[in-house]
């Protein structure tokens, strides 16, 4: 019954509609996040941006794209280099706590057993006890 009532087309424009409101929503939030993340944006600047997109939402959001658009790629770019950054120190605070892996470890042990710290015995033993952890 309803595909009688509801057209082919109509169901392709509804789609397309819905598709662009989506799109907007993104926008609106992309903007928004990069007004209040900017630090080169002062407290009134930030509020006069706030001001101009909620009330002229298309014009404002078009003007902030326009004239601001390469400083959000900045943010973005700026935003990536601090997270891989982090990442990259955190996996080596982790690599350094751990004391290195596995294959590090029973160098070292081998190398104490070499200059005679450590004997046989105990070798074997630390080695096993690496090996099952």
């Amino acid at each position: 019954m309803l595909g009688y009532s509801y057209p082919l087309l109509d169901l392709f424009w509804t789609m397309l509609e819905l598709f662009l409101f989506i799109v907007w929503i993104w926008l609106l939030i992309v903007v928004f996040t990069d007004i209040f993340r900017s630090h080169d944006l002062g407290g009134f600047a930030k509020a006069l941006w706030v001001i101009f997109v909620i009330i002229l939402p298309f014009l404002g959001v078009f003007i902030y794209l326009i004239a601001r658009g390469g400083k959000m790629q900045e943010h973005a770019d700026q935003q990536a280099k601090d997270q891989d950054q982090a990442m990259r120190s955190y996996i080596q605070d982790v690599n350094a706590s751990s004391g290195g892996g596995t294959a590090d470890q029973l160098a070292k042990l081998n190398d104490l057993k070499n200059q005679g710290v450590l004997t046989d015995a105990e070798f074997e033993a630390q080695k096993a006890k690496l090996l099952t952890t």
